[in-house]
């Protein structure tokens, strides 16, 4: 091609902010990062809300699709908002998909799953609601919920609003001749929301609390609440699985000829769980029972293997990505992460495409996660991540290299804020390395971020003891846009994630794609 090489370096969870109360970015020492900011073109990019397809400028964003966009360098409507459209306009209902829930469900149960909050980055309460008072409308006489409790993308501590909440609509709407019950939760960290293949026992236990009713039983949510939280001091995500027992019995197992809807809008936590109840022949997790229900998903989780067979609503169909552009061009592109992360450099970076583009131009490198908590070993494999990236780089066959380093976002998550700035620091050492990489062949590098997390790892309000409050969800903040190794000229503007894929092809000596929106770069 005769251009420099480029890699570009996603830094997940480190945002901006002027802030340094609990900013475990500013705060942690990062003379790596701290140098490029200050001796590199560089500007602050958006990675939240409308800049990422989501609703409003107040909805964070998120891993998924701050991975789509910047590997299709457009904007699509995206998770709440595909699910707001569709519910608003009531089109969910005439689906297909919808129809045959409803009639199935008709002399059985209809069953919802997911997580309970307004984090509006893998679910939304009001979803729920508004599907709950439709199947009312619609004739079913018998629903059940499967709440799991969030602490991530909301306060770590704010369940039970959503559970007074949920349970407040089920009172409006319980009658005669309409029964709906929370029979089952725990925290999303613990049971049924896996991703990656990460820990299946996970969804083991999701399966055994949902499903078979086997679990530590309790009168109600709040009860089950409450009384982990008294005896663990733990989040909300952290629960352990919890079923709701009336005269001593599960309030409601899912069995045979049921209905079932995750109506979780994310894909990478619900692609596991969807699994089980669509393959009686599952070796990854072990089961009493396999109930042959009805289920669908709120969205089509995995276009290129049809997971789940039945959805609620058509997710973005993202056309002229990136690497599909620098596989028309004959480019040699190079991805890699930990597990993770890995999925969101290849299925959500390739527009939700489980496959290659070409089996030939595009090599794709995961190293397994430790299945242990985050902030017990914050340097994750970055390590070993970076490893493998040198040596590519060095390797001098590839033409566009691209890395996610997870700790910002796995680490930020823990609410740690110790561990988080460890996690930080990692990632510099590891910038540190690539760089060096990078000078070695005369490449150049991007570094950026997907979105914040661990830019505020505390929130405004203290806690009754003055002790700092844990902030575990992603932040509104920007985050950075660098560019190493080349003498560019930045263009003014008000810039986000879909800016950086004509970026990459410009340094490759590639006219963008006209699809795409403008370059950072002049």
């Amino acid at each position: 091609m005769g251009k420099k090489p480029v890699v570009l370096i996603v830094m997940d969870g480190i945002g901006l902010s002027d802030k340094e109360y609990g900013n475990a970015v500013t705060n942690a020492y990062t003379p790596t990062l701290d140098r490029l900011m200050n001796t590199c073109p560089m500007t602050a990019i958006k990675a939240h809300g409308v800049a990422v397809g989501l609703p409003t400028d107040s909805d964070m964003g998120n891993s998924e699709v701050g991975h789509n966009a910047l590997g299709c360098g457009q904007i699509y409507s995206q998770g709440a908002k595909l699910v707001n459209e569709s519910i608003a306009t009531k089109a969910v209902y005439e689906s297909e998909t919808w129809k045959e829930l409803v009639e199935n469900a008709k002399g059985h149960t209809m069953h919802f799953l997911g997580l309970l909050s307004d984090g509006n980055v893998h679910s939304h309460i009001n979803h729920l609601k508004a599907m709950l008072h439709q199947a009312k409308e619609e004739g079913v006489a018998r629903v059940r919920v499967h709440v799991l409790m969030d602490g991530r993308d909301v306060p770590e501590t704010s369940g039970l609003i959503y559970i007074e909440d949920l349970e407040r609509t089920i009172a409006e709407l319980n009658d005669d001749s309409f029964d709906c019950k929370i029979a089952s939760g725990g925290g999303r960290m613990t049971i049924t929301m896996d991703r990656y293949e990460a820990n299946w026992k996970m969804v083991e236990e999701g399966w055994k609390i949902h499903v078979e009713g086997e679990g530590r039983g309790f009168a109600s949510a709040k009860e089950a609440v409450e009384t982990y939280r008294e005896e663990l001091h733990c989040s909300d995500q952290d629960l352990p699985g919890f079923v709701i027992v009336e005269d001593g019995k599960p309030v409601g197992t899912i069995d045979d000829h049921d209905s079932v809807i995750l109506f979780n809008f994310r894909g990478d936590r619900a692609l596991e769980i969807s699994r089980a109840f669509e393959n009686e022949n599952l070796p990854e997790i072990s089961r009493n029972k396999f109930p042959h229900v009805m289920y669908a998903g709120m969205l089509q989780y995995d276009g290129d293997l049809h997971i789940p067979a039945r959805y609620l609503v058509a997710p973005p169909k993202i056309e002229h990505t990136l690497s599909e552009f620098l596989v028309n061009h004959n480019v040699n592109s190079y991805a890699i992460s930990e597990t993770q992360k890995f999925g969101h450099v290849t299925y959500f970076w390739n527009g939700n495409r489980s496959d290659k583009f070409s089996e030939e131009l595009e090599t794709w490198v995961e190293v397994r996660s430790d299945v242990v908590p985050f902030e017990q070993r914050p340097w994750m494999k970055a390590a070993e991540v970076t490893d493998l990236l040198v040596e590519a780089i060095l390797e001098n066959k590839y033409d566009f290299l691209r890395v996610n380093f997870p700790n910002g976002d796995m680490v930020g998550h823990t609410g740690n804020y110790e561990a988080t700035i460890i996690g930080v620091e990692a990632v510099d050492l590891c910038l540190k390395r690539i760089l060096d990489a990078v000078d070695s062949v005369g490449a150049v590098a991007i570094i950026t971020a997907d979105h914040g997390n661990a830019d505020e790892m505390y929130e405004k309000k203290k806690n009754p003891d003055a002790a700092p409050k844990p902030k575990t969800s992603h932040t509104l903040n920007k985050v950075p846009f660098i560019v190493y190794g080349a003498d560019v000229e930045l263009n003014e503007g008000d810039f986000g994630l879909a800016n950086v894929a004509s970026c990459v092809a410009k340094l490759l000596g590639l006219e963008p794609d006209s699809h795409w929106l403008e370059a950072i770069i002049k």
